[in-house]
């Protein structure tokens, strides 16, 4: 079979999809499903020319995306790539990144084993009462306000509440180090802020530095005391890496998997009313909804370490390889009716690619599970007449920019009971977290 380009010729509509997709124009960011309908049909395995100007082959169909997510032809250590990774995320500080998402075994297959204690389903079973107890106390402060950003009032404090108890971090020190965080992930892809991005990494480094330390000398119930006492140990800097991958994953994707999730439940009354009427639904809807809109679009940075064909299109050794994510999940050569949600669909676990698949399989997967389904189980029984404030404002609140990295709300602001009047929605949904957090909540 010979080699072909994978970039369209001859085909204008064709030409228009991939040029909107390689440039995250607003379209797309907007509603990504028919656009990846289009390349699963007509270029599954698709060139893509984005700004950082670096040969990106995206890969749409499911099929070719589980067997590429777990291809080792396909490297994940930046380290191997570091110039190629500089051009896509900018040159910031690289010790944050060295961490078990952007490596490759055996290093990858170390730091997993040593993190995984953490993420075992029994040990995260422990933790449903607490998780519902600190969602319970979130969602009191919501009713009080009537009228809320969803997600600066409950989808973003609830993950990183649960991260920090994860992590043993004190409720006096939670200000500070929240603070860190967030600036660290508000300037990772703005070039503006390199000089702020290089200092705020420095000093979360120095931070989680100390963290480390106090918990060494005063060792308690923790993951993170866990981690420090452990027979296998991880080195400082590994460590430092782990809770900066830990937290920056840990909070988006499940923050940004809640708001979906609500978003999709109020388009589709029927279904949220069936898990109303029956909650035992509820962790299949999980997975439903982690299918049908998940938060994580398309995967992390992953490189050709050599020459890959997959169908009829060769990738170039050095080429970066995207592996669309919400496009696989809504394949109907694996999924009948894709395009529809029904929370009852069965025998989804282990088939959609929300969580990924093969080594690089999220470690958190079990905690972000029991997150959502306490979530939206108390959603559904605390507001059951929720409803937004304007619909149309809502739909126009999908991320935007040219990194289809995250798919999530910027907010999604709701009247909680339609009976009272209207409170402050809210704004950014980082800040918020960080009072809520720190007030204990």
């Amino acid at each position: 079979m010979a080699q072909r380009d994978a970039a369209p010729n001859g085909d204008g509509g064709l030409r228009d999809i991939v040029s909107a997709v390689s440039r995250g124009a607003p379209e797309y960011r907007q509603c990504p499903h028919p656009l990846y309908a289009a390349l699963r049909e007509q270029d599954p395995v698709c060139r893509l020319t984005p700004p950082h100007g670096i040969d990106t082959y995206l890969i749409t169909r499911h099929d070719d995306a589980r067997d590429a997510l777990s291809d080792p032809r396909f490297s994940k250590d930046m380290r191997g790539a570091i110039d190629t990774y500089h051009a896509v995320y900018g040159s910031f500080f690289d010790a944050l990144d060295d961490n078990v998402l952007f490596s490759d075994p055996p290093r990858h297959t170390r730091l997993r084993r040593i993190l995984r204690s953490a993420f075992t389903p029994r040990r995260v079973e422990q933790m449903r009462p607490r998780i519902t107890e600190i969602a319970q106390t979130i969602l009191d402060e919501c009713r009080r306000a009537g009228t809320v950003d969803l997600m600066a009032s409950f989808a973003f404090p609830l993950p990183v509440a649960v991260l920090c108890e994860l992590m043993g971090i004190p409720q006096e020190d939670r200000p500070e180090i929240l603070e860190q965080f967030a600036v660290v992930t508000r300037s990772r892809f703005d070039p503006s802020r390199r000089a702020e991005l290089k200092a705020a990494e420095e000093r979360l480094q120095h931070r989680l530095e100390r963290l480390i330390q106090d918990t060494r000398d005063h060792p308690s119930d923790t993951f993170l005391s866990d981690l420090v006492r452990a027979e296998e140990r991880l080195d400082d800097p590994e460590l430092v890496a782990s809770l900066w991958v830990l937290f920056f994953a840990g909070h988006k994707t499940t923050a940004y998997q809640i708001g979906n999730s609500v978003l999709n439940l109020l388009l589709h009354p029927e279904q949220a009313a069936r898990l109303r009427e029956d909650p035992r639904l509820i962790p299949g809807a999980v997975e439903e909804m982690l299918r049908f809109e998940g938060s994580v679009e398309t995967s992390t940075f992953r490189y050709a370490a050599e020459e890959a064909r997959i169908r009829d299109t060769v990738i170039p050794k050095g080429s970066l390889v995207q592996i669309a994510i919400s496009a696989a999940n809504r394949d109907p050569e694996r999924f009948d009716a894709p395009d529809d949600l029904d929370v009852t669909r069965e025998g989804l676990q282990g088939t959609h690619l929300g969580f990924g698949h093969g080594t690089h399989y999220c470690l958190g997967a079990p905690l972000a599970r029991l997150e959502l389904e306490i979530a939206l189980g108390c959603l559904l029984r605390e507001f059951p007449d929720m409803r937004p404030v304007d619909l149309a404002e809502t739909r126009g609140a999908w991320l935007k920019g040219p990194v289809a990295a995250f798919r999530g709300l910027e907010h999604l602001r709701l009247v909680l009971e339609p009976s009272r009047p209207d409170g402050d929605p809210g704004a950014d949904p980082d800040e918020p977290t960080l009072a809520a957090v720190a007030s204990g909540q």
